[in-house]
């Protein structure tokens, strides 16, 4: 069974990574969280007059550069002129050249919207009529190729190594103190801190690109770098490098100084009895006190990087809607992070730290609130996000926060199994104790027998002792009598030997003294014939004399060498006893070696053979099985997560859907936006007293209206000016007049909003313009209104 899990774990992992790609690959890569609720000119619209402006409102605020928005004409030249405004609330406007000719025009835009994701589009409108041909513009925006797939790549990789950080994090410290001198475990959760900070630092580089050209030559611009840093998004992704920081001095004391702490506390305790670490006294429970409550603080400090830069900062009761998603963000850290980390003890754990039941119990406790808080915030979002029943199956944001809610029921669903798999365990481990328990008091019984059967044959041996002490004594006795009596006897015999020995003497000194007198004798005879010799034979005698005389060198020559040869021959018998030594030792060293070798070969095989034992175990088995489809479809899951907060939310996109009809109906109906756009010149006499004043009415019907008011030099530059007053008088019903005090927005550009018109007819609007303190000049235009 253990042979055949790896295969399948391999397979099962390619699988996953496989669904998560084609979920990343097949998504837009940003749609858009901000939509083109409505326009002045409208979508399609045909107009009398050429407008001074063109006016966007958006479902949210958005921001704008100087290229933002673009204008242009039938043959594609740009018709606007000066940087996007924004006079009110979620409408921008851009000027227009004044004198524009009958045809078709294109509204090009590029923003990015508040919870930072790119917007593109564009649209058409006409003067007088339709020209017969129009400018082609792409809607395409800057997120959809390369650049815009790698951010969202790394927005994927940010969210997985928040989720591997902070919930590896967490279920160490809640469920598994163990864990934290783990190495697998160790190593999973400076992987989420690695993936994580390289993510951030790469969103970071590609956000000016993303938003702007989407072209990957200006990742590396460091000017798009700088005016990303001046915004929202640039801020919190710099924020999240700095609470990476942080987070790196808390796994560094989680890994270090708590692992030790953990190491000095639980060696001696059964390792399936692991403790989530209050036990090791006060000092141990105030490091984990402080590294749980520092670690949260990190954690959340994280998760409102994501919410205070993205969907929850903007629409509806953002000030709940930020907390909400820290909260929702930290649940799915502690659920999905936390079942990594466990997937990863099953797997990985040693022998001797194995991951025993109490930590899987404490983690299904810990996911179980999570889960129940994911329910809570999530029917806050949705109903946030969405508005309506409908639109969880008229937008792509509700189809796919139905997907999103279909794998988190799977994810309950194998947790289920799982928590059956660990009250088997648990029910498996109890049986074990008592059938241990009964073990214990049969070996009791066996060693009480063994005990008393030891005391009598105690007692047998004692007796057999004394026996055994009583013949010795006896043998000894009698010993000592035999050896008197051979002392006797060697007495006798040693007597006899002196006598002999005398005897012998006495012998010898007569043989003696008759070998003297033979010797006498001897020489005497010698003597005489030596001295007849010595004249006969001189030479002879001299040779006899030479020949003692030679032979005596011989002798001691002969001595010499013999001396000498002992001597060659001692040393190398010393010399051999050292060799004999240092094989001795050399042999002794081999065998400590061989006996170190021989250890860790039965530790390893002893480790092996246990780890066996413990993958053998079904219910542990079952456990990891189906911890690791928990993982699989969890990474489907955060997949389908990062693709949702890129999607458009559904109340949005059922706006902008309503805000197209009713722009497609205007248009069917030949009818125009209602805009009212009045030019009148004036000159006030004094120095620059003279230049254009522009009013635009929207939608110029009865009821509120938008009032912008545009001031111009004579050569068709903004100018301000020290007052502007707007007044509307309806003559033929002796209306007015109505004061209007518009407040000033810009370089030349001045505003109101909800200007109240009580009835349509032929409106007198006039317009003061001060110049200086003594001169100015009121002008005036008949409109339209209704």
């Amino acid at each position: 069974m253990t042979q055949t899990i790896a295969p399948r774990v391999r397979t099962l992992v390619l699988l996953i990574l496989a669904v998560a790609g084609a979920l990343l690959a097949g998504a837009a890569p940003a749609s858009a969280h901000a939509a083109l609720t409505g326009s002045d000119p409208a979508q399609g619209a045909v107009v009398d007059t050429a407008p001074s402006q063109v006016s966007l409102t958006f479902s949210e605020p958005i921001a704008v550069g100087d290229d933002s928005v673009r204008v242009l004409d039938p043959k594609g030249e740009r018709v606007d002129k000066g940087d996007p405004a924004n006079p009110s609330g979620t409408t921008y406007s851009v000027r227009l050249v004044s004198g524009l000719p009958d045809g078709t025009y294109t509204v090009a835009y590029q923003v990015v919207s508040a919870d930072s994701h790119p917007v593109a589009g564009a649209f058409t409108f006409s003067i007088g009529a339709p020209s017969e041909t129009t400018v082609s513009v792409s809607a395409q925006g800057s997120d959809d190729g390369l650049v815009g797939w790698l951010y969202g790549f790394g927005r994927y990789v940010s969210y997985a190594g928040f989720v591997v950080l902070a919930g590896g994090a967490a279920f160490v410290l809640a469920c598994w103190a163990p864990g934290a001198r783990v190495r697998a475990v160790q190593r999973l959760v400076v992987s989420g801190w690695l993936a994580l900070t390289a993510a951030t630092l790469g969103l970071l580089m590609l956000r000016g690109s993303y938003t702007t050209s989407g072209k990957v030559g200006d990742v590396f611009d460091l000017e798009l770098l700088g005016d990303v840093l001046q915004t929202k998004t640039g801020a919190a992704l710099v924020s999240r490098l700095l609470l990476l920081a942080a987070a790196a001095l808390f796994i560094a004391v989680l890994f270090g100084a708590y692992a030790r702490t953990a190491d000095a506390v639980e060696p001696d305790r059964d390792a399936e009895d692991d403790g989530g670490g209050d036990d090791g006294g006060p000092d141990k429970r105030d490091l984990t006190f402080g590294l749980a409550l520092g670690g949260t603080v990190v954690a959340a400090g994280l998760a409102a990087s994501w919410a205070m830069s993205e969907h929850a900062s903007q629409g509806l009761q953002a000030g709940v809607a930020m907390p909400v998603d820290v909260v929702h963000l930290l649940a799915v850290a502690a659920w999905l992070g936390g079942l990594t980390a466990l997937l990863v003890a099953l797997y990985r754990a040693p022998v001797e730290t194995p991951v025993g039941r109490d930590a899987v119990r404490r983690f299904s406790r810990l996911a179980f609130g999570s889960v129940v808080t994911l329910a809570v915030t999530g029917v806050y979002q949705s109903w946030r996000q969405l508005g309506s029943w409908s639109a969880f199956t008229d937008t792509r944001y509700g189809q796919l926060l139905l997907v999103k809610i279909a794998l988190v029921a799977v994810m309950v669903a194998v947790a289920f199994l799982s928590r059956r798999w660990t009250q088997r365990l648990a029910d498996a481990r109890v049986s074990e104790a008592a059938e241990e328990a009964e073990r214990t008091e049969a070996t009791e019984r066996a060693e009480e027998a063994e005990r008393a059967e030891a005391a009598v044959r105690a007692e047998e041996a004692v007796r057999a002792k004394a026996t055994e002490r009583a013949e010795a004594t006896e043998r000894a006795e009698e010993a000592v009598r035999a050896k008197a009596t051979e002392r006797a006897e060697a007495t006798e015999r040693a007597e006899e030997a002196v006598r002999a020995k005398a005897t012998e003497r006495t012998e010898a000194t007569e043989r003696a003294e008759e070998a003297e007198r033979a010797e006498e004798a001897v020489r005497a005879k010698a003597t005489v014939r030596a001295k007849e010799a010595v004249r006969a034979e001189a030479t002879e005698r001299a040779e006899e004399e030479k020949q003692p005389a030679g032979t005596a060198p011989a002798e001691a020559s002969g001595t010499s060498e013999v001396s000498g040869a002992s001597m060659a021959v001692e040393p190398p018998k010393a010399s051999g006893a050292s060799d004999a030594s240092d094989a001795e030792k050399a042999e002794a060293g081999q065998d400590s070696v061989r006996a170190a070798q021989l250890a860790r070969q039965r530790a390893a095989a002893e480790a092996a053979r246990q780890k066996r034992l413990r993958d053998a175990d079904p219910n542990r088995f079952g456990l990891r099985r189906s911890v690791l489809a928990e993982a699989g479809v969890a990474v489907v899951l955060l997949a389908v997560t990062t693709v949702l907060t890129q999607t458009e939310p559904g109340r949005t996109e059922q706006d902008a859907r309503a805000a197209t009809a009713a722009s497609s109906s205007a248009s069917a109906t030949g009818q125009g936006s209602g805009a009212v756009s009045l030019t009148m010149p004036f000159d006030t006499g004094g120095k620059s007293g003279k230049g254009v004043v522009s009013i635009d009415l929207d939608p110029a019907q009865a009821g509120d209206n938008a009032l912008h008011v545009y001031v111009e030099g004579p050569d068709g530059t903004p100018v301000n000016v020290p007052e502007v007053k707007i007044a509307l008088t309806l003559a033929a019903q002796n209306i007015g007049p109505l004061p209007v005090a518009p407040d000033h927005v810009t370089t030349g550009h001045w505003s109101a909003s909800r200007v109240q018109i009580p009835m349509a007819g032929d409106w007198k609007v006039e317009v003061t313009v001060r110049t200086s303190d003594i001169d100015q000049v009121t002008v005036s235009k008949n409109a339209q209104i209704g």
